[in-house]
């Protein structure tokens, strides 16, 4: 069972390489408009400031995407 059929709320973030493979994985899964958010590349070897700095800037959309389902 999934987090969402739980009732917990997701979201899906990437790195912006991972991209074209999850635009590619959502058009063949049928989901062509599925919200992910991405952040750049790499966080494996990012400084605590640095990954900071990105969940500041995910932090908005991620609140939207909690509340409306969608970016758009």
């Amino acid at each position: 069972m999934t987090l969402e059929q739980q009732g917990i709320p997701t979201v899906s973030i990437i790195t912006d390489v991972f991209i074209p493979t999850a635009d590619a994985y959502t058009k063949v899964m049928g989901f062509t408009e599925f919200p992910y958010l991405s952040c750049q590349h790499p966080i494996s070897n990012a400084s605590s400031v640095e990954l900071e700095e990105r969940a500041h800037l995910l932090a908005p959309k991620v609140e939207v995407l909690f509340l409306k389902g969608t970016l758009g």
